[in-house]
């Protein structure tokens, strides 16, 4: 809070001294002033203890906060206010700026003068004037582009290495209009598939290998506790404190610009309120924003075991250890901005899989059904494109095998055409059944665990019901003399009964509806949602991803409905199954 709000919220009407006594004695010098003012003259008719007569009057002065008693027929020149000459006097006595320069403020160029109040009852009120003519320290447009070419990102980095390339920074407004617009990476000239669009040295991109300057260091910190991208996180912000003096300040800068969002949408979900939060209810993602901000918060708590096991590094920054240097909110945000443009290597070492490339990610935008990536070769990372671009396209890249609810929490973003997304539903043999054992052996024969995750990709509903049958049927035999049976047996056969059947699907069946109903709103209520331009966007990426669970979850109802309609006799009442799985 600036100081203007803060003086706002903290003042309070102040009481009139006739209607109320200090709550605090005056201090000694108004206590001299008042005593001084009301010393013994000699005795009037206007000045004693005889009782007045009632036309007297105990008032006032408008002019000074003095209390004054008088006779209304004698002259107010005996009042016991300070006179003009005493008031002046007082005012250069106790005049703010000099007190101010007496107690050891500089000489400045302001002067305080005064302006008429409102209310003509109220003494004038003082402000500050420049005392001679000043100059503005605030960057003018000219001064503010200036130091936008000055710290492009393109042009620092071909000043520090970046060989000519087919590519040019653009900008589009952002989706809030108080932040700045967004650059994004645009084909320079037409493009071919095939065509290099760019080749960063690896001087530009920034490692473990580079932060820490010991692989060895950077694998020990990285399979104990801690996460590339922690450390990466952290190395970026002790850089930033450095300001203009770090080399890295215009990627960093321009890192700061983005705000950790991708170039499709908006900020990670960890950087959402509770609020913006509820948008994912009914979907399992909310509960991993939560898991993974915990996550976050055991990194932080970790930070200093990379300041004290690679001292060597952190000596040129003289600042305090990490938790006391950050707090956690800042990290967080470090992290998280880290996490939304961090690459993953191919074929390199452990301490270089992670790296942050300058042109990349989130200068780049994500697309599911591309075929680019950014690859490492001999002595740069380089981006060939696989498809051709006309001058001024943004240039896209593939973000790997993942699902939209990772898209959303890692970038961003979700992909209404991504063939990757996918849903699980975690099926367990129950660990009370008498034939506990027995089932978890005949599972981990067959591949499965007695706690088992099945995914249930977009377009293949139907098959990853197939895939959980007869894991369902081998939890829902009690017979022992059955069991004995399907241990024998060198494949995944359960013996089928009507009822059985009639078991299994209803309960897969009730575990789809349940889920669905989780959610807060209908399919067709998310399409309304949709269609509004105005929808705020994270709401409308959080509408986006429930749609497309959803339409799975349905896929994958109507396909066990499929299944149990198809049975010879739907009278049959379903087997009890006591230890039947459980599904989560």
């Amino acid at each position: 809070m600036d100081v203007s709000s803060s003086y706002l919220h903290q003042t309070k009407p102040i009481p009139s001294p006739i209607l109320r006594p200090p709550l605090h004695p005056p201090p000694l010098s108004v206590l001299a002033r008042v005593s001084f003012s009301l010393r013994p003259r000699r005795r009037t008719t206007s000045y004693s203890f005889r009782p007045s007569r009632k036309t007297n009057t105990c008032s006032a002065s408008s002019g000074s906060d003095t209390l004054v008693a008088s006779n209304r027929k004698e002259d107010s020149s005996k009042s016991v206010v300070s006179n003009k000459e005493e008031a002046a006097a007082e005012e250069d006595e106790f005049d703010l700026k000099s007190w101010m320069h007496k107690n050891g403020l500089p000489p400045c160029k302001v002067v305080l003068k005064e302006k008429p109040s409102y209310d003509k009852n109220h003494r004038p009120i003082h402000y500050v004037a420049a005392s001679e003519d000043l100059q503005s320290v605030v960057s003018n447009k000219e001064e503010a582009a200036a130091e936008e070419d000055e710290f492009d990102l393109k042009s620092w980095m071909h000043k520090n290495g970046l060989p000519p390339c087919k590519v040019v920074l653009k900008e589009k407004p952002s989706y809030d209009k108080n932040h700045r617009p967004i650059h994004y990476v645009a084909a320079s000239e037409d493009l071919q598939a095939g065509d290099v669009a760019f080749s960063v040295p690896n001087s530009l991109v920034v490692t473990l290998e580079r932060v820490l300057g010991n692989e060895n260091i950077a694998e020990l910190l990285t399979t104990n506790k801690l996460s590339e991208l922690a450390c990466l996180a952290l190395y970026l912000m002790y850089e930033k404190k450095q300001g203009k003096k770090s080399f890295w300040f215009p990627y960093i800068r321009e890192l700061d610009r983005q705000r950790g969002r991708g170039q499709l949408a908006v900020e990670s979900p960890l950087l959402w309120t509770e609020t913006e939060l509820a948008y994912l209810t009914g979907s399992p993602t909310k509960h991993e924003v939560m898991e993974r901000a915990e996550g976050i918060k055991r990194e932080y708590n970790e930070l200093d075991t990379v300041w004290f096991m690679a001292g060597s590094l952190f000596q040129q920054y003289p600042y305090d250890i990490p938790t006391e240097a950050f707090p956690f909110e800042i990290f967080k945000q470090a992290f998280v901005a880290v996490q939304s443009c961090v690459v993953h290597l191919q074929k390199v070492s452990l301490a270089r899989r992670f790296a942050l490339v300058p042109l990349g990610p989130p200068l780049l935008a994500y697309r599911s059904n591309c075929k680019s990536m950014l690859t490492a070769v001999d002595g740069a990372v380089q981006l060939v494109v696989d498809r051709p671009y006309k001058a001024g396209e943004p240039i896209v890249v593939w973000c790997g095998p993942q699902p939209n609810s990772k898209l959303l929490l890692n970038y961003g973003f979700v992909d209404d055409d991504n063939a990757f997304d996918r849903l699980v539903v975690v099926g367990a043999l129950n660990t009370e059944d008498p034939q506990y054992q027995a089932k978890r052996m005949v599972a981990q024969r067959n591949g499965k665990l007695s706690v088992q995750t099945f995914h249930v990709s977009v377009g293949k509903e139907k098959e990853a019901v197939s895939d959980m049958l007869p894991y369902l049927r081998l939890g829902y035999v009690s017979d022992p003399s059955e069991m004995q049976s399907v241990i024998s047996s060198q494949g995944p056969i359960c013996p089928v009964s009507p009822c059985m059947e009639r078991a299994v699907l209803g309960q897969l069946a009730d575990y789809f509806e349940t889920r669905l109903a989780g959610y807060p709103t209908t399919l067709s209520e998310d399409d309304s949602m949709l269609a509004d331009f105005n929808l705020d966007p994270k709401k409308r990426v959080a509408t986006q991803l429930v749609r497309l669970e959803k339409k799975m979850l349905n896929a994958c109802l109507k396909a066990t409905v499929d299944l149990i309609n198809q049975l010879p006799d739907n009278t049959v009442s379903p087997c009890p199954a006591p230890y039947a799985p459980i599904l989560r």
